[in-house]
């Protein structure tokens, strides 16, 4: 995939994980995944925000937990907007709470944490120098995002107020798309869309910008959530290498549509996806 620079608004754009202790973190997503870090914070009281690159290309940072925030170690999704202020309002009438009032990130950009009506916390993004990932979609980088929700119908009719989201129906499930994204990416990419269909992509599936994944009716424990989704070239290996360095395989190595998938936690206990893409499991039942 050629690097990004920058997205339009709707679509999940950067992600970064909170740790209790960010430093401690980093051994383990330069071993798992090859990232270099640089702390892009000026010293002070404001903490550390460690930006993991590709290639000198921007793909997910490290961070503390937030000042009053649960110690709790989170992946957290950025979606790009036009304005913050004006999405904050949205969710906040769409029955959505505002966790974190929009407010400037020096020069890179202005955010406001959000949470949907179930309570799944994600982040929207109105950027500046910071235009999220640059790198996606190879071992690494960032590869999706997944809502995790108890109440499908409530969430659709929330995002779609806004984000302006519809929902895409497939024998395996149903995804997030954002009307008018595959012709910003067929303009990015002459000829995506022929190769989207080529793979057996269904109609609207270049649209997709997320996936919606119901939580089972007999789990009490899990919370709606927003999951985070990293392309790996083997997910056996990044398996493996994720024990080796202290983290802990919750699920898998298993196939699913199109790839194989393992969950991960890494040793503070944020949680992940690594997704490696296997063509031939399009239909991992046949």
């Amino acid at each position: 995939m050629p690097e990004r620079d920058g997205y339009i608004p709707g679509v999940p754009c950067w992600v970064d994980t909170s740790q209790p202790d960010p430093e401690a973190a980093l051994p383990f997503y330069q071993g798992v995944f090859g990232w270099e870090f640089e702390n892009v914070m000026p010293d002070g009281p404001e903490g550390k925000y460690f930006i993991g690159r590709l290639r000198g290309g921007d793909v997910a940072a490290v961070e503390g937990v937030p000042d009053g925030a649960p110690p709790v170690a989170t992946w957290n999704t950025y979606v790009w907007v036009d304005s913050a202020d004006e999405t904050a309002a949205r969710a906040r009438g769409a029955g959505g709470k505002v966790v974190a009032e929009p407010f400037d990130v020096m020069g890179a950009g202005r955010m406001a944490v959000l949470t949907d009506p179930e309570g799944a916390a994600f982040c929207v993004w109105q950027a500046k120098e910071h235009r999220g990932a640059r790198i996606v979609n190879e071992h690494g980088a960032l590869n999706f995002n997944g809502l995790a929700t108890r109440d499908p119908q409530a969430a659709k009719a929330f995002y779609r107020t806004v984000f302006g989201w519809r929902t895409l129906a497939l024998p395996h499930g149903e995804m997030w798309t954002l009307p008018g994204y595959g012709d910003h990416l067929e303009e990015r990419t002459p000829g995506l869309r022929q190769q989207v269909a080529q793979m057996g992509g269904p109609e609207g599936f270049i649209d997709v910008v997320a996936a919606l994944n119901p939580i089972a009716a007999d789990d009490s424990a899990t919370p709606a959530h927003w999951s985070v989704t990293f392309a790996v070239d083997d997910a056996e290996s990044t398996a493996a290498k994720s024990r080796e360095l202290g983290g802990q395989v919750v699920s898998g190595p298993f196939d699913a549509p199109w790839t194989r998938m393992a969950v991960i936690k890494d040793p503070q206990g944020a949680m992940f996806v690594a997704s490696q893409f296997v063509p031939e499991n399009k239909d991992p039942g046949a």
